[in-house]
């Protein structure tokens, strides 16, 4: 099993449970859902969205996903990008994803 993460707003993270998929707008407007991996999330999640309170981190597992997964160079790294609506039965779990005290964030331990 090869776990990968996105990282969304509770918000959305409901609006995705009641439609049955999640459809980031980054699916609309990029033509994919940009995703990490255990290694890289807590890098993205300081760099994109230092501060924030309301996250969640979605937990994919690869082989479950129906759309294309490509892993793509981006900041002298390769990401997973998945190109399609992630299908709501590879998620294994979805975990509160809140920042420490100074705004930066932790791996959460359910992941360690």
């Amino acid at each position: 099993m090869t776990l990968i993460l996105h990282i969304t707003t509770r918000s959305h993270w409901q609006t995705a449970q009641q439609e049955g998929a999640y459809r980031p707008d980054s699916l609309e407007t990029e033509g994919f859902i940009h995703c990490s991996t255990p290694a890289q999330v807590v890098g993205t999640a300081n760099a994109y969205y230092h501060g924030q309170s309301g996250l969640v981190l979605l937990c994919i597992e690869t082989d479950r996903v129906e759309p294309e997964i490509r892993y793509e160079a981006a900041h002298g790294e390769s990401f997973p990008h998945l190109y399609g609506a992630l299908n709501l039965e590879a998620m294994t779990q979805a975990i509160d994803f809140e920042p420490e005290a100074d705004g930066n964030f932790t791996l959460p331990t359910a992941l360690n």
